[in-house]
């Protein structure tokens, strides 16, 4: 294991303990809005507190972008990309489906990766040129060719519904065309399951770098296919991402373009 990546993996746990923890007791998470439909928990923030904590013992000069603004300054070439808990709303409604997710981009690029579902035991890793593992045995992408053969995963835009009316549009000519599709809460998640084959695509918008890094880095690790609506290569810069099987995302994207 590549040492950044292990770094990473033990932060990861640290802070899958603290929201274990948590979601055992939900008496004191402290839930605050930060914008509609939007919220952090005390969790959310000592999760993301220990990460950093973590790894910069070991990475005291690197930067970081962390959801709950835990944003250090540093060595811009290494830029860890943070996000605590993504799944907050699931978490706080008692759903055992979040996950924290962990990044490095080295000079703006993706390097490392890990997306780590603390209720499950389920540790996805991957790093640059070296594959994607799932608790240490390599996974692959889904090889699905055909949309009616899929299972596929999206979110709506919860935070902002004024975009909603777009994405049913295109919803529904997915789905038409679909086996199935699943909405879960945890875009981390999704991609890890895309990237262990789980499911077949995978779309979404009006995301951030923290909600996609690591599970794009462990889709293209995993022999999957990541682009924006547009059929584009930036989706962190976008804020969407369509992710899958290659003949699945190409299907995909001529229904988001």
């Amino acid at each position: 294991m590549h040492p950044m990546l292990n770094i990473a993996v033990r932060a990861a746990r640290v802070a899958g303990t603290i929201i274990s923890r948590g979601f055992e007791n939900q008496s004191d998470l402290m839930i605050q809005a930060k914008g509609d439909n939007d919220y952090v928990t005390r969790i959310d923030k000592e999760a993301e507190q220990a990460i950093i904590s973590k790894i910069k013992q070991s990475y005291p000069e690197h930067s970081f972008v962390g959801e709950e603004g835990g944003i250090v300054a540093g060595d811009e070439d290494y830029k860890w990309i943070i996000d605590p808990l993504d799944g907050t709303t699931n978490f706080i409604k008692g759903i055992p489906h979040f996950a924290i997710s962990i990044a490095l981009m080295h000079k703006g690029r993706l390097d490392q990766a890990v997306v780590f579902d603390p209720i499950r035991s389920e540790l996805f890793t991957a790093s640059k040129g070296a594959g994607a593992q799932l608790n240490g045995f390599r996974i692959r992408a889904s090889k699905s060719r055909e949309l009616s053969q899929t299972v596929l995963a999206t979110a709506f835009p919860f935070k902002d519904k004024s975009s909603l009316p777009q994405s049913l549009e295109s919803f529904s000519k997915i789905f038409m065309e679909s086996g199935d599709v699943r909405r879960c809460g945890s875009a981390a998640l999704d991609l890890a399951y895309v990237a262990s084959g789980r499911y077949d695509g995978y779309w979404e918008r009006g995301l951030k770098p923290w909600d996609i890094a690591a599970g794009e880095l462990l889709v293209r690790e995993a022999g999957g296919l990541v682009t924006d609506f547009s059929g584009g290569n930036d989706p962190m810069k976008k804020g969407e991402i369509v992710a899958g099987a290659p003949k699945v995302v190409q299907a995909l994207v001529k229904y988001l373009k």
